[in-house]
């Protein structure tokens, strides 16, 4: 056994599940103080939910595995559903295509951190207004029919081939259209601001929704999640080459590069328009870059990298008012920050990959094929939400009554109050 590289993959597994109470930090400080709990319960609802329904069948879905590949198995149905751990051995090897040598296990520990907080990333468009239990059933039915299915897309590859080799067939949008989305940009990012634009529509805009109505109640709760998630974010980009490598050290740079640059370029936008850079734009540049460097971490050079970042910075702060503009209520920016940036680092490598970009091989062709890869993850994740969406509103109710919302959803919706002040 590798245990250099094992050491690394179980690391970054961790760094990547703490990613979910660190938005929970994030997006709980920037609602009103009579939803945070309810807001930060959302997140921790859906890693309790996927976290169960990922080990059950989800990793089955995403990673179908091979004749030869003891993981995908449950209750002793081969390669249909789930994960069997009674049938994976202490001394069972997977060897991945960047030549690494770990547990199966390991690998999908890693990959359950993704399905967790993908799904958590939704819950910041319907904050304020949304029944924890029709979140719940969203959530399940989301993960199983848009997300488990769109990470085979991207992250699949046939794993335990004849002699222990892999075979690469599976995640038809990277191996067989040629799409570069090393660490998740279109089947995180682009498919959960997709289904927050969707659910923003489903659940209709909350009570005196306007500009510079609702402001974060705790602007420190917010830079300890923001900070938290970029910590995690070395994980979730570095970690997907499964190796401590040279390849892992580049994302590595560029998780730092990227997003330092972007806060530079939200604030920047912020004084023009503002006349003050703030804390909370600081903290949203942050995440803006690393929302778009996801994608293209091991594709770009650092120098791109602090291009991408800056320009995904300015084109994310001047993206979140388009809620005001088309009427959609957004509550904290998904569309913006995770569609916008999704969208802007996917394309970016059709400019400026090493090697295959634009400026480099005077080829339009792998433009063409990352603008397919967003397109068809963007259509699907948002009409599959659409209408899953619209059936739970119709049936059991997804959104709380209006006395509800001006009451505050915390005390109606979990009994609990965020601050007991005298």
């Amino acid at each position: 056994m590798d245990t250099g590289n094992t050491t690394w993959v179980l690391v970054s597994a961790a760094l990547v599940l703490l990613m979910t109470p660190a938005l929970a930090f994030f997006y709980g400080g920037l609602v009103k103080t009579k939803s945070v709990v309810s807001m930060m319960m959302l997140s921790f609802g859906a890693m309790a939910l996927i976290g169960v329904t990922w080990v059950l069948y989800g990793y089955a879905i995403a990673f179908p595995g091979s004749q030869n590949d003891p993981v995908s198995t449950f209750i002793g149905i081969p390669h249909v559903i789930g994960i069997n751990t009674a049938s994976i051995g202490l001394n069972d090897l997977l060897t991945v295509p960047e030549g690494a040598v770990f547990p199966p296990l390991a690998f999908a520990a890693f990959q359950a951190g993704f399905a967790i907080i993908t799904v958590a990333l939704i819950s910041g468009a319907i904050a304020d207004r949304a029944k924890f239990g029709a979140w719940l059933l969203y959530a399940f039915l989301w993960s199983t029919i848009v997300y488990f299915p769109v990470a085979q897309w991207v992250f699949n590859f046939t794993l335990g081939g004849d002699n222990g080799t892999t075979v690469v067939d599976g995640g038809w949008l990277v191996y067989q259209v040629g799409v570069i989305d090393f660490a998740g940009g279109t089947a995180v990012h682009i498919a959960a601001g997709a289904a927050g634009f969707a659910l923003a529509i489903v659940l209709g805009k909350r009570i005196g929704f306007a500009k510079g109505v609702d402001k974060p109640h705790n602007v420190p709760l917010v830079m300890l999640g923001a900070g938290l998630l970029w910590f995690g974010w070395f994980g979730f980009n570095a970690g997907s080459e499964l190796a401590a490598d040279g390849v892992a050290a580049q994302a590595f740079i560029n998780t730092i590069a990227a997003p330092a640059a972007a806060v530079l370029g939200w604030l920047l936008v912020e004084r023009i328009k503002d006349g003050k850079a703030t804390s909370v734009g600081a903290a949203s540049g942050a995440v803006a870059g690393l929302v778009a460097i996801t994608p293209a971490c091991a594709a770009l050079t650092p120098g791109w990298a602090i291009v991408l970042g800056a320009l995904a910075g300015v084109l994310c702060a001047l993206a979140i008012e388009l809620k005001f503009k088309f009427g959609f209520d957004d509550s904290l920016d998904v569309v913006g920050i995770h569609l916008i940036g999704g969208i802007v680092g996917t394309l970016f490598i059709g400019f400026f990959a090493t090697g295959v970009g634009l400026l480099e091989s005077g080829s339009w062709d792998q433009l063409g094929k990352q603008a397919i890869g967003a397109g068809v993850v963007l259509a699907f994740s948002f009409i599959a939400s659409l209408i899953i969406g619209f059936i739970i509103e119709k049936t059991m109710g997804f959104r709380v009554k209006n006395e509800d919302e001006l009451a505050g959803i915390d005390t109606v919706v979990h009994g609990e109050e965020g601050y007991q002040l005298a």
